[in-house]
Parts: C-alpha cells; sequence; structure tokens
C-alpha cells in the first residue's frame, strides 16, 4: 500500500450511525443477506443505481487496464457517492476480498485510490474476507452471522433455480416472481426471529420452498434452454451483464444459472487441493474438508428436495461437478474461477442446457484462459454443444453482445425445432401403427 493512500477503520462508534453501501449482484441473496446484517446492527444498503454514469465514473477513478468488474464495482460506489443522497461524513463502503490471486483481492485498494483522487478518502473500507487480510473493530462476523448467512446462500440458490424454471412456462405471469418476494419475506423474518438456520428448519423450509413452486401452473411447452457461467461478478449481477437474464426471457428461453453455493465450496475445496498438491498444513485441509463436508450435506438436501417434483431439474451435486472439472483440466487450475468453470459448462450440457453463454470480462485473464481456452475441449467431449463467449467491458455495445446471443439462439431454436417436428413425426407415426393393428385385429 502506498504511503499517501490511508486506511480509514470502521471503528464501533462508526457502527451506530453509519450506512455501509455494498455493490448489488445477485437480488435474491442479498436482499436476504442484508435482513441478517440489519439484525446485528449494520445499517446496509445494496446499490441499485446502474445509469451509464456508474461506467464513467469507473473509467475516470480506475486504470481501464484494469478488470471489467473492478472498474463496474467502483464506478457504483463512487457513482452513489455523488449522487448527494448520503451524507459523506455518516458513509463506509463494503467489498469482498477473496484472498486468492485473483485481482479482486486487490480491488479495496483500487477503491481507496479512487476515493483519494475523489477527495473522499476520509470515508472508511471495509473488507468482508475468511483470509484475515484486513480487519476493522466495528465489524465483527460472529458464528450465528455466519450459519445465519449460509442459510441465506442455500434459500437464495434455490429460489433463483426455481423462478428460473418456473418463470418461462407459468400461465399465470408474474405468479413465480410474488412467489419469490413472499419466501424473501417470510425467510428474512424466520431468520431475524432466531429461525430457520439449523439443519431440521433448512430441511424443512426447501422441503416447503419447492412444494410451492411445483404448485403453479406450467404451460408443459418446450424451449431453448441456456446456462450462464462466467467471472463471478459478471455472471450473476444484471450491471455487470448487461441484464443478460432478462434479456434471455425476452427471446423465450429457459435459463440456469449455477448457485453460489458451488462457487463457496470451490473456495474451500481448493485448501484441500493447496494441501494435496503444494504441500499446504494438514490442520487446515482437516478443517476445510469438514466445511465442505457440512455444505454438501445442505446441497444435498436441496438436490433431494428438487428431485422429488418431476417437473424440474436438479443440480448433479459438487462432488460431480469436481469430477468433471477434471476431464478438462487439473484441479490445479484455481485462480478466479478456475477449474469450476468448465466443470460448471459441462454440468450445463449433462443437464440438458447444452446452449452455454460463458461471459468473460474484460481483462479477466484466468477466465479468458480457462474459459474461452477450453470450450473447443469440451466441444470434443459434447459435439451437441452450442457454446458463445461473451466479453464485457466498457467498449463492447449491447447490441453487438445481443447479436452474437441471438445467433448461438438462432441454432438452438432450430435444433429445438426440429426435435419438435420428430417428435411429432413419432407421435403420428405410433398413432397410424396402432390403428393398423386394430384393424388386423378385427380382421
Amino acid at each position: 500500500m502506498p504511503n499517501d493512500i490511508k486506511i480509514v477503520e470502521f471503528t464501533k462508534e462508526m457502527k451506530k450511525d453509519y450506512t455501509i453501501l455494498v455493490p448489488d449482484m445477485l437480488p435474491i441473496h442479498f436482499a436476504m443477506l442484508m435482513k441478517v446484517f440489519h439484525e446485528y446492527g449494520y445499517n446496509m444498503e445494496v446499490l441499485k443505481n446502474d445509469s451509464p454514469n456508474v461506467v464513467n465514473e469507473g473509467l475516470k477513478l480506475v486504470h481501464n487496464d484494469t478488470c471489467y468488474p473492478a472498474l463496474l464495482v467502483i464506478g457504483q460506489f463512487m457513482d452513489a457517492l455523488k449522487s448527494g443522497k448520503y451524507d459523506l461524513n455518516k458513509v463506509a463502503l463494503m467489498i469482498t476480498q477473496t484472498g486468492g490471486g485473483c485481482r479482486a483481492s486487490n480491488y479495496i485498494h483500487l477503491l481507496r485510490k479512487a476515493l483519494k483522487k475523489a477527495g473522499m478518502d476520509h470515508i472508511p473500507v471495509i473488507s468482508l474476507n475468511s483470509s484475515g487480510l484486513e480487519k476493522n473493530s466495528g465489524f465483527k462476523y460472529t458464528l450465528p452471522m455466519l450459519i445465519k448467512s449460509l442459510a441465506v446462500v442455500a434459500y437464495g440458490d434455490l429460489l433463483m433455480l426455481l423462478n428460473n424454471q418456473v418463470k418461462p412456462y407459468e400461465v399465470n405471469k408474474g405468479e413465480s416472481q410474488t412467489l419469490v418476494n413472499l419466501w424473501v419475506q417470510k425467510l428474512s423474518d424466520e431468520l431475524n426471529h432466531n429461525k430457520g438456520f439449523t439443519f431440521k428448519a433448512m430441511k424443512n423450509n426447501i422441503k416447503e420452498i419447492t412444494k410451492s413452486f411445483a404448485n403453479i401452473k406450467m404451460t408443459g411447452e418446450k424451449k431453448v434452454k441456456v446456462g450462464i457461467v462466467g467471472e463471478i461478478y459478471v455472471k450473476y449481477s444484471s450491471l455487470g451483464n448487461n441484464e443478460l437474464e432478462d434479456f434471455l426471457h425476452e427471446e423465450d428461453c429457459e435459463v440456469m444459472v449455477p448457485g453460489l453455493m458451488g462457487f463457496l465450496m470451490y473456495c474451500v475445496e481448493n485448501g484441500v487441493i493447496d494441501s494435496t498438491l503444494y504441500g499446504g498444513k494438514l490442520v487446515k485441509s482437516k478443517i476445510n474438508r469438514a466445511a465442505n463436508d457440512f455444505l454438501i450435506k445442505i446441497e444435498d438436501t436441496i438436490i433431494d428436495a428438487i428431485k422429488e417434483h418431476d417437473v424440474f431439474t436438479a443440480p448433479t451435486g459438487f462432488r460431480h461437478l469436481k469430477t468433471l472439472g477434471e476431464k478438462v483440466i487439473g484441479l490445479g487450475s484455481k485462480m478466479g474461477e478456475g477449474w469450476l468453470l468448465p466443470a460448471e459448462i459441462m454440468e450445463l450440457i449433462q443437464l440438458g442446457y447444452e446452449n452455454v453463454i460463458c461471459a468473460q470480462p474484460f481483462g479477466c485473464l484466468p477466465n479468458h484462459i480457462i474459459g474461452k481456452g477450453l470450450i473447443r475441449k469440451i466441444k470434443g467431449i459434447h459435439d451437441d454443444s452450442n457454446i458463445v463467449p461473451i466479453d464485457y467491458d466498457p467498449s463492447a455495445t449491447r447490441v453487438n453482445q445481443e447479436n452474437r446471443i441471438k445467433l448461438m439462439l438462432s441454432v438452438a431454436k432450430e435444433k429445438l425445432q426440429t426435435e419438435k417436428m420428430l417428435e411429432e413425426h413419432m407421435k403420428f407415426t405410433d398413432l397410424i401403427e396402432k390403428k393398423q393393428l386394430k384393424l388386423a385385429i378385427e380382421e
């Protein structure tokens, strides 16, 4: 850290009356997560500003060779601070740090540089990390907060998956989103009353959530299925991917986005892989194994609940996901999304989402190598796959991105139409054969 960039601590006194701003990413998850933080006395607000000025602020205050997610996150912060909505003497910023080799670990330093350039370096920046990179006396992540946050991840992943699988087919438009909102409120209330986060309570809620979505009346028609993978921010953030999910829904597609739980398990598993490949500490490896065993137990509960209803497609699970990654790349490749990214592509194809968009932000070298770089190898295994990498950066226009996606979708829709014609032909042939058999019996 250069000497002229100061670190302003978020103190216990600040906790009382400061607003903590958080960049937007996963709307369902973050809506519940903010309420968990509120319960413990933190006044947090997820930013929703998404005007072109967000990008402009990022371009002004962040080096243009920096990865696109950093530019957007910092641009969103700075745009909000300059909006006049917040008291600049009563506001703090929160940002995550992965602690790995990805440049996301350095966003916090880039943010402080941007604040200094804008004359706002008195504003504290809180690092949310599990690596002990930075500490603030006014922000403590306690065990109850952690357990409730894990419950939020599980609930958020389930609601996101079910909403995406019901929304394109619902008879009464808007019914699925209404149900999402009802569950977000119900689950948030439970967590704030110290309920809904034990394993038994989660299991019951997960079964009830799945059942409620299965009761929504659906058309049963077939539509193009599209999976979305990529760098974690542009995969989940509508600001980062130009509202990609909404665009695909408008194109009459069903969307599958792998959940956040898989990414958390990937990060934990890398601690085990480090011990195996690079001689890391055995104690740390055992702790990571135990943590992932617990997370997999929650994941299995979600998968079992989904499989009870044949109208839904359940994920394959983290253990299987890991074996898929090993088929195309070594597990030592773990910068950024690492081996998880091609593993998610392989899983989506196996689940019937053979049309895959790989969201690649400018400046994200690991994702371009492991994402775009492995497409040919994956197509060698799954020759029926239809994968397109889409670059997201300040100079890439939304029109060009959507045109590339439409080209991919045209191939997918043509294939679906052929499948429908073959299916109708088979039904017609079967009907004729039955009639001929009936006549033969009568004769």
